[in-house]
């Protein structure tokens, strides 16, 4: 089975799991366009759907023109004709759109210790999270 968005005017409205010989037969007079998404790609990387992990076999990509849109699709992503790239939302006014991933960014990077954190837009910097 494979992925299909429906994209109307840039924006995913709907995502739907079919064969590709559906489209064959399917009478669809709402507007949009139907785009083919792959579930295992993110950031440009394909996942190995048995271990979720970045497969080692990078070609994978260019078997299926699908994985060579960057991300999945889902409801509210932006799909970028030029790109030919599905873009999620973006989280925070602040955040940078990486250009080879597609995915949005900090502007300052995370952490790298072992504690958690969440983006605060006010401060434009990362706050631990601390149990209260």
């Amino acid at each position: 089975m494979s992925h299909y968005a429906k994209v109307e005017n840039g924006v995913v409205i709907r995502v739907i799991v079919a064969e590709p010989e559906f489209f064959d037969s399917f009478v669809d007079t709402s507007p949009g366009k139907w785009i083919k998404t792959s579930y295992n790609i993110r950031g440009g990387v394909y996942y190995d759907p048995a271990t979720n992990q970045p497969a080692i076999d990078q070609s994978l990509i260019n078997e299926d023109e699908a994985r060579q849109r960057k991300n999945y699709a889902g409801k509210g992503f932006t799909y970028d004709r030029e790109r030919d790239a599905f873009i999620p939302p973006k989280p925070y006014e602040s955040w940078i759109l990486n250009e080879d991933t597609c995915l949005w960014e900090a502007p300052v990077a995370y952490p790298n210790d072992s504690k958690l954190y969440t983006w605060d837009e006010d401060s434009g910097s990362w706050l631990e999270v601390t149990e209260e």
